[in-house]
């Protein structure tokens, strides 16, 4: 019986057509606007590929390749502008590949040190981006969920540590009402209750509302209270909270301060916009998406930590198996300290090949781009009568409403744009003192998107 992983000429044939289509696509600058179609739909054409007997490695990656390749919405197209895309170097996606054909295991130094050495180059330079004091290093992860749950488990933990009565309590944390939908889900995770504080009149938490929110907790609450989320570049609107006197509160009583930049991160490496994140090197963590806004496939995030030792002591698994290798060459940095995963890729190796490749001033070159694209989009829709600003852009994200539509108007405008292959651009919901509105909304990453696009998806809103 011939094993799966035996080479045939079948084999070597389905290798090179699917090296082919892998080279394609990555040269490939503008990808069809795929759509997605009902599951019911797609099992009429393709039919049920997992059987028995299989379906064969051709046939299969041609229903991939003809088929559901394009039921998917490709995240790289320069007219993708929903959601928060990511555009990722040709670098990244060639050495993602590489990453997953060398088989590394990325949770210890022993099984995967020259690929962890190589990550934490990349780590070394998004450290050096925050501006946190010597000793402060990271860790990649799957996203940003993972790295807040990662960060605020080390809260926790180092906060029961502080003395046993802390351990009666159900921890309690902070955040503002703009923040990542991921902060209130992790929460629930690590059965921590969770306080939203209505942002300012700028939409953003800062350090007077924070010690507000403190002084008004009850006493039990108080002593519940273990960490303060504050996010750099909310998702929906690139909103940075007051990193600066949020730090302060935090210092003043002695709690956990964590920065979700999970989107926002990548403006760090912009000199335009950089003093925008001033306080963020007193974090004690920061979550940082390099599948965002730092060109890397899907799926990297990273987290970083001030104090190594706290999330160490709070994510270190020990067993017997993982302790057998004392040789010299075996002890280095190992990942699954850090974090909530012990199996994992090398996730920031991609990220490192395109650093490598490219240098770190074309990183900030291409951050530029998409803070001067949201820019021009500003000027561009407060030149035409029906359109309007609902405020000034920040960072890459610019939310603007068509005068006189109604929430169905905004959909259907979505739906013709996405059928016709023009464009992808989803409305949002903005409130403001209460009152809720659909808008529509621009989130610009893609360097390769042009100005032409934008007058283009501007022009269809008639």
């Amino acid at each position: 019986m011939k094993s799966m992983h035996s080479i045939d000429i079948n084999t070597v044939e389905m290798t090179l057509d699917i090296m082919k289509y892998a080279i394609n696509r990555i040269s490939n600058t503008e990808p069809e606007l795929g759509a997605p179609k009902k599951e019911e739909d797609l099992l009429k054409i393709v039919g049920e590929t997992v059987t028995k007997e299989g379906i064969g490695g051709e046939n299969a990656f041609h229903l991939f390749k003809d088929v559901l390749a394009k039921a998917t919405v490709p995240v790289d197209h320069p007219r993708h502008l929903a959601f928060v895309p990511a555009a990722p170097t040709r670098a990244a996606i060639l050495f993602d590949l590489v990453t997953s054909a060398a088989s590394i295991h990325g949770a210890y130094w022993m099984t995967g040190g020259g690929g962890i050495f190589c990550e934490n180059q990349a780590m070394k330079w998004l450290v050096s981006l925050t501006g946190l004091p010597d000793g402060a290093f990271g860790v990649f992860t799957s996203g940003g969920t993972s790295a807040n749950l990662s960060a605020m488990t080390a809260a926790r933990e180092a906060w029961r540590d502080k003395n046993e009565e802390n351990k009666a309590f159900k921890a309690l944390l902070i955040t503002s009402s703009g923040a990542h939908s991921s902060v209130k889900s992790m929460a629930k995770v690590i059965d921590a209750d969770i306080i939203l504080i209505d942002d300012d009149e700028e939409d953003r938490l800062t350090g007077k509302w924070l010690q507000k929110a403190i002084d008004d907790l009850s006493e039990i609450d108080r002593k519940r209270l273990f960490a303060v989320v504050a996010t750099g570049g909310t998702t929906n609107a690139g909103i940075i909270d007051e990193l600066d006197t949020v730090a302060e509160i935090c210092k003043k009583e002695e709690l956990w301060f964590h920065v979700d930049a999970a989107y926002g991160g990548g403006a760090l490496a912009a000199p335009s916009v950089r003093h925008l994140f001033k306080g963020i090197e007193k974090a004690d963590s920061i979550t940082i998406d390099p599948h965002k806004w730092m060109f890397s496939p899907y799926d990297c995030g990273a987290v970083i930590y001030k104090d190594l030792e706290l999330a160490k002591n709070a994510h270190s698994q020990k067993g017997s198996y993982l302790d057998i290798f004392k040789d010299e060459g075996a002890q280095g940095f190992n990942p699954a300290d850090y974090q909530i995963q012990l199996t994992r890729r090398l996730r920031g190796l991609p990220l490192w090949f395109s650093l490598a490749m490219h240098g770190t001033e074309k990183y900030t070159e291409a951050i530029e781009r998409g803070l001067f694209l949201a820019q021009s989009a500003a000027k561009k829709i407060e030149a035409i009568d029906h359109l309007e600003l609902v405020r000034e852009p920040s960072l890459s994200c610019v939310l603007f409403r068509r005068k006189g539509w109604s929430p169905d108007d905004y959909r259907d405008w979505t739906y013709a744009n996405h059928k016709s292959g023009l464009a992808l651009v989803t409305p949002t919901k903005w409130t403001k003192y209460g009152e809720s509105e659909t808008i529509s909304r621009f989130c610009f990453i893609n360097p390769d998107t042009t100005e032409e696009d934008i007058d283009n998806i501007l022009a269809s809103m008639k």
